[in-house]
């Protein structure tokens, strides 16, 4: 049986990095890409140089501003970003076609029958790094194992501009000493539910079964019993099924009242159903949805199976979603869920694209 060899390449603060890349005067200030302060602005992503004042991805432009205030904000330019992550996606093709998309700068990559390089992954990752530097300018840190679970882990353990490789025989080493908040899934809640059971490491993790794990996390005791062992068979998947489509806007001025937000929702539909317009005629859709922050940045959602997504439907949806709490809106959202169907490729978007 071939030995599975599993690459995670993410481009080191990709939006930043090509900002950088191209203007010169931001290379050696502190720098975000998002949106401005004064309008509710999020960050999407920033330098390096940035993040040692604690600024950090989704953070609100007017608390990085605090945290920082000589911060340079630039606004996304996605185009130049879609073409930097096309050469990134043909830089991979060169030794792989199974490739797996998370966003736009970041993929597994499946090199286990890979013929470049003898096929060695350490190899191969080395040559991609260097080759987008040299035909993009921005670097790549890149994680190599023998699953997607590990190789991910890897990437951003040397993070910036780093390699890190976790072979066969050492990853029961390497997961022992893992802290349990690296584990994919494990959010703020399980880890502080893990700590208070006295569980901070993988080796922590071993020392619980399964049965107890189920009992104390559902279906998810079964994964942490898997990944504490290092055990992650999921295949690099070459495309992803997407199960919603949806629109928002954060709004300069809070929505003081129901009135106010029922008067945006026709410019929100009308993004809506030309986001729509462009899926296959094969997917159907499942559900509308509404979603909604408030002032107190609460979120609330509402949906309803089996209903269409016109005008009639956000209105009820609407009303219904707001009513549960007395507050102003600052964002609201709209969108659908899809039907997810089994072997269907029509629906099958490449994120890349």
């Amino acid at each position: 049986m071939t030995q599975r060899k599993i690459i995670h390449c993410d481009a080191d603060c990709f939006y930043a990095a090509i900002e950088m890349r191209d203007n010169p005067e931001y290379r050696e200030v502190p720098l975000a890409v998002g949106g401005s302060s004064e309008r509710r602005g999020v960050i999407a992503t920033c330098n390096y140089r940035a993040r040692e004042y604690g600024v950090h991805s989704a953070m609100a432009s007017a608390t990085a501003t605090k945290l920082c205030p000589q911060l340079v904000i630039v606004r996304p330019n996605m185009d130049k970003y879609r073409q930097a992550s096309a050469v990134m996606r043909e830089i991979f093709e060169r030794y792989t076609e199974l490739i797996e998309p998370l966003s736009l700068d970041e993929a597994y990559l499946d090199v286990s029958n890979a013929d470049a390089c003898d096929g060695s992954a350490t190899k191969i990752a080395e040559e991609i790094r260097a080759s987008v530097y040299a035909e993009l300018g921005i670097t790549v840190s890149a994680g190599v194992s023998n699953s997607k679970f590990l190789a991910k882990i890897a990437s951003d353990w040397n993070k910036p501009d780093g390699l890190c490789v976790i072979p066969p025989q050492q990853v029961d080493e390497f997961v022992l000493s893992l802290p349990v908040k690296k584990i994919h899934g494990v959010g703020k809640v399980t880890a502080a539910k893990l700590h208070q059971m006295g569980i901070h490491t993988c080796a922590d993790l071993r020392q619980l079964s399964q049965a107890t794990l189920d009992q104390s996390f559902g279906r998810f005791g079964q994964r942490l019993y898997q990944l504490a062992r290092g055990i992650d068979q999921r295949e690099v998947s070459v495309s992803r099924i997407r199960k919603s489509v949806s629109v928002e806007n954060t709004f300069p001025q809070d929505l003081p009242n129901l009135a106010s937000c029922l008067s945006q929702l026709p410019s929100l539909l009308e993004s809506l159903t030309q986001r729509l317009a462009k899926l296959p005629e094969s997917a159907n859709i499942d559900k509308a949805f509404v979603k909604i922050k408030f002032a107190d940045f609460t979120s609330t959602t509402l949906e309803r199976i089996g209903t269409e997504p016109s005008l009639e439907t956000y209105q009820t949806l609407m009303s219904d979603a707001i009513a549960r709490k007395t507050l102003p809106v600052r964002l609201l959202g709209l969108g659908v869920r899809l039907k997810q169907r089994q072997n269907s490729q029509e629906d099958q978007l490449q994120l890349f694209e």
